[in-house]
């Protein structure tokens, strides 16, 4: 048996919006940020806030460039980000078998 708890829950990816954006960054190499808002369906300052709190953690890293004229924002995981996405699944998964074992 485990003794994994829901403190253990990594709180920065946790979040709904920023579970949806981890997941998506996880199958990608990179993305750019109006491929994440049609993907996540979220509005670019609720996208934007979630961003700059994953990169703020490390998590993701952003780069902004131009092509030609129009502004481009890719977005990819850290090595950071990958790990704690990994560890974030291993827990859930851990929580989720202690609360089938004691059927």
């Amino acid at each position: 048996m485990n003794n994994t708890t829901l403190d253990d829950i990594d709180k920065i990816i946790h979040e709904p919006a920023r579970l949806l954006i981890v997941m998506h960054l996880s199958m990608l190499e990179k993305a750019d940020f109006l491929y994440l808002m049609a993907a996540t369906g979220l509005s670019k300052g609720n996208l934007s806030a979630h961003l700059q709190k994953l990169e703020n953690s490390g998590y993701i890293e952003i780069s902004k460039h131009f092509i030609g004229k129009k502004p481009q924002t890719l977005l990819h995981l850290t090595e950071l980000g990958k790990e704690k996405f990994e560890l974030y699944k291993d827990t859930m998964q851990d929580l989720w078998s202690s609360m089938t074992l004691g059927k």
